[in-house]
């Protein structure tokens, strides 16, 4: 997986080269396909345990890296005349600190940051690919119809005690992306149970499980003045088969800012769960 793989097949006429620089889950992947289907010639860079080997059938041409590469990463995307290039996927956070491996350009950028949480290396990464001639999109101009929209998006809709969770847990949650912690926090009778970290948002739904026994109420938002052309928040499928194991009842999201990926599998696998998925906004 270190080598790019070639491909024979001949560029479109003049149209966009897409770059996606992809991490983990399928997000990358339905990127890809979406910007082929609008005619981009797709150059993707995947990371080495990260990144789904699904996606190299997906696009025109890939190039495997190590977290960090970043040097590798902005080369790859100049020779093959990226003009535009959008984040897709998260990076494990937890292996930031056991298998990444910044070259010079990564840790010249880690060396300006004032501080080292999502956003700010994610701002930083952005300049890092402005300054080189690259223009940093939005990923939800091929995604727009995953959005997620205001109100219950299930069958299930949230009972007048979840609501009151929800209405609870949006100031938490907003509180805590505000100091760069994480999105998602978990709820029950308005007492906090688990507030997102490093481990991720399934974990955190677990945690928040286990202690709720039942009956979790789950509140994941974007973080305030967040960049939309990354780290959106974003549920699929897998989300709700956490929850139904961790026995939580409701997942309440940032509407018109959270993705649902695998949306009619997502909302027929929580209907078949009797789970809500709600869309939530506040003005």
């Amino acid at each position: 997986m270190n080598a790019p793989v070639p491909s024979t097949a001949t560029p479109p006429a003049p149209s966009k080269r897409l770059g996606i620089i992809a991490g983990n889950g399928r997000f990358p992947l339905l990127v890809a396909q979406e910007a082929r289907r609008q005619g981009c010639w797709v150059v993707a860079v995947g990371h080495q345990g990260e990144t789904l080997p699904e996606l190299e059938p997906l696009v025109d041409e890939i190039e495997w890296i190590r977290v960090g590469q970043i040097g590798r990463m902005i080369n790859r995307f100049q020779q093959s005349g990226v003009q535009e290039v959008v984040m897709a996927g998260g990076i494990t956070k937890t292996r930031l600190f056991t298998e990444v491996r910044p070259d010079l350009r990564a840790l010249a950028l880690l060396a300006k940051l004032r501080t080292k949480d999502d956003d700010a290396i994610l701002r930083g990464l952005a300049a890092e690919l402005e300054r080189s001639g690259l223009v940093v999109g939005d990923s939800v101009q091929y995604l727009g119809a995953l959005m997620a929209t205001v109100g219950p998006m299930t069958a299930k809709k949230p009972t007048a005690d979840e609501q009151v969770d929800i209405n609870y847990g949006w100031e938490v949650a907003k509180s805590v992306g505000r100091l760069g912690i994480g999105q998602c926090v978990v709820v029950k009778h308005k007492v906090v149970l688990a507030v997102e970290a490093t481990e991720g948002t399934d974990e955190t739904i677990r945690r928040g499980g286990r202690l709720a026994h039942g009956g979790a109420v789950i509140i994941k938002v974007s973080k305030p003045g967040q960049d939309q052309r990354f780290d959106l928040p974003t549920i699929g499928p897998a989300t709700v088969d956490v929850m139904a194991e961790a026995g939580a009842s409701v997942i309440a999201v940032e509407a018109g800012r959270s993705l649902l990926l695998d949306r009619e599998e997502l909302l027929s696998r929580a209907d078949r769960a009797g789970i809500a998925i709600v869309g939530v906004t506040r003005e």
